[in-house]
């Protein structure tokens, strides 16, 4: 005999092994360079800072 469930796995059963797959939304700051909002522990997107000195050439507009 092969390894077989007896019964039914029910929903609210399912859905409890599930609960950690929910996803979070990243965490946004705001860059102490320029004001904008950015990812927390990333380079600037809008300015090229990171931890204080310019990393990343932007191109202005």
């Amino acid at each position: 005999m092969g390894a077989v469930p007896k019964r039914k796995v029910s929903r609210h059963r399912r859905g409890n092994r599930r609960q950690h797959l929910a996803l979070t939304p990243p965490v946004m700051v705001v860059c102490p360079n320029c004001g904008e909002l950015m990812r927390a522990h990333r380079v600037c997107l809008a300015c090229g800072y990171y931890k204080g000195r310019q990393v990343l050439k932007v191109a202005s507009e």
